[in-house]
């Protein structure tokens, strides 16, 4: 049975919500961002409200609404590919997406915006721009290595989104030292 987490964004989310599936005498089979799969058919109702509570005590949620369930799924693809991706994604993310959850892309989207204040391509774009924030914090990648690793056609198409959505330049903000950045489970 795979049940479906929201706010898990990245190993320290998995090793934390694998601790409490465990100590609630769930032997969880696989645990990966926004997803939990248990030997286990189906759960009490008891066991899901204990499961649920302890879970909300770490910062995350047991999502049982379906839609719910693929937006928790959406953002856990993206955060994936923008934060923990070593190569570029080579095709296209809304076919990497339909692909990878087994739906048309246009339902993906529908159901995005419908449960999010923003659409898949916003939400796409605030992660890259976080992981630029990140990388620029550390200062160990040139700009235009920063725009490759993100999939930008450039480095001045990385800059100008980078300067719409934080309302600074990117060498402005490696300057300021006020890194200014959000944590992965606040979008």
């Amino acid at each position: 049975m795979k049940l479906y987490i929201k706010n898990m964004v990245c190993d320290r989310c998995k090793t934390a919500v694998k601790s409490a599936f465990l100590e609630l005498g769930f032997s969880p089979v696989s645990v990966t961002l926004g997803e939990v799969e248990i030997a286990s058919p189906s759960i009490t109702v008891a066991q899901s409200d204990k499961l649920k509570s302890a879970l909300q005590q770490l910062g995350f949620e047991l999502l049982e609404d379906r839609k719910k369930q693929i937006v928790a799924q959406i953002k856990a693809t993206i955060v994936e590919l923008v934060h923990y991706a070593t190569e570029p994604l080579k095709i296209n993310l809304s076919d990497y997406l339909s692909n990878k959850l087994d739906t048309e892309y246009s339902t993906l989207s529908a159901i995005f915006s419908e449960n999010e204040p923003l659409t898949i391509e916003k939400f796409i774009i605030k992660q890259k721009i976080e992981k630029a924030k990140e990388l620029l914090t550390y200062g160990e990648k040139s700009l235009s290595e920063i725009a490759f690793l993100l999939n930008y056609s450039s480095v001045a198409h990385l800059s100008a989104q980078f300067k719409k959505n934080t309302g600074q330049t990117t060498s402005a903000f490696k300057q300021s030292k006020l890194a200014g950045r959000k944590t992965l489970d606040k979008f």
